[in-house]
């Protein structure tokens, strides 16, 4: 095993027994879910803010790109699709 390899696991493991005593106290448990929740619904609200905004600009927003990321990823699978046909059909 590889020095790397070997601290990262090593970080891993102390990171886990870190958060299963953060965890431990049903109380503490209860208030990082909340604390978490609370982040999450925070970034919820930030991303909805942003794509207002870059609606309001006229910009492209995250979802834009993803839609177009896969019409086109399905435009590239229909053009090795037909590519594919028109090969057969030249064997003929």
């Amino acid at each position: 095993m590889s020095i790397r390899q070997n601290l990262k696991k090593q970080a891993l493991g102390v990171s886990q027994k870190a958060m299963e005593k953060l965890l431990a106290d049903e109380k503490r448990a209860m208030a990082f879910a909340q604390a978490l929740g609370s982040v999450q619904r925070g970034k919820q609200a930030l991303d909805r803010g942003q794509e207002e905004l870059m609606r309001a600009l006229s910009f492209a927003t995250r979802s834009d790109f993803k839609t177009v990321g896969k019409k086109l990823s399905g435009l590239k699978r229909r053009l090795r699709e037909l590519d594919e046909r028109l090969e057969e059909i030249a064997r003929e």
